[in-house]
């Protein structure tokens, strides 16, 4: 089993609901968050004055899949999520040692 994690831009989320629920994926968690990479955050001006946002809103998804899902969500990310422009996001991709259902206490791919 893999959890993906991806960073996204948040105006990106329906497109990307949109894309795992068309690669047959019913569960994810959905987080916003806020933080920075290669792009160093911005400035804004307010009320006349210039100051430097260093963290931007992001949303942070979950989504446990099979080791077989774990191509098909991270393409489908990919590709609805791309604009082509710096502060994208990334995928990443891990190891899930053990899931566990807690209503029936199934375990592993079962209780995905």
């Amino acid at each position: 089993m893999k959890m993906v994690m991806a960073i996204i831009k948040p105006f990106k989320l329906d497109d990307v609901r949109e894309a795992l629920a068309e690669a047959g994926i019913t569960g994810v968690t959905v987080t916003e968050v806020k933080g920075f990479g290669r792009q160093k955050g911005h400035t804004e001006l307010y009320r006349g004055a210039e100051y430097v946002v260093d963290f931007l809103p992001k949303i942070k998804l979950e989504i446990a899949v099979t080791d077989a899902q774990a191509e098909i969500v991270t393409e489908a990310i990919l590709k609805a999520a791309g604009t082509g422009k710096i502060g994208d996001g990334k995928v990443f991709v891990y190891d899930l040692e053990r899931v566990v259902r807690i209503r029936t206490g199934e375990l592993d791919a079962d209780a995905l």
